[in-house]
C-alpha cells in the first residue's frame, strides 16, 4: 500500500498573493516569501528558512523547501531555529550543535 503525503494545512499557501500564517510578524505574501527563499544571499535564505521551520506546521514546510536544501544550509540555518533545532536536526539526520553555540561557550 502506497502512502500519500499530507496536503498543506491551508490551500492559501499555494496562492502567491496570500499571507502565510507562519509569517505572523510581517506582511510578506507567499510570492514574496518564495522570492526571499531564492535569494542569492545564503544568510538571507537561511533566515527565512529558519522562520519557516520554526513557525510553520511541519507538513507545510515541504511546500517551500526540500530536505537536501535544508541540509546544505544547515550550518547557517540552525541558529534561527530556537527550541525546534533538535527536532529538525533529528528529522534531517544532521548534527545538532546544541545551545548555546560553541563560540558562546568559549569552546
Amino acid at each position: 500500500m502506497e502512502s500519500l503525503p499530507l496536503g498543506p494545512t491551508t490551500e492559501a499557501l499555494r496562492d502567491p498573493n496570500s499571507q502565510p500564517y507562519f509569517l505572523w510578524w510581517t506582511e510578506l505574501t507567499v510570492g514574496e516569501f518564495r522570492r526571499r527563499l531564492a535569494a542569492p544571499d545564503l544568510d538571507e535564505r537561511a533566515y527565512w528558512l529558519g522562520a519557516l521551520l520554526r513557525e510553520a506546521n511541519t507538513r507545510d514546510v515541504w511546500l517551500f523547501a526540500e530536505p537536501s536544501e535544508l541540509r546544505a544550509l544547515w550550518p547557517r540555518l540552525c541558529r534561527h531555529l530556537g527550541r525546534s533545532r533538535a527536532m529538525w536536526a533529528w528529522l534531517l539526520g544532521v548534527q545538532d550543535p546544541g545551545w548555546p553555540p560553541a563560540e558562546a561557550r568559549g569552546a
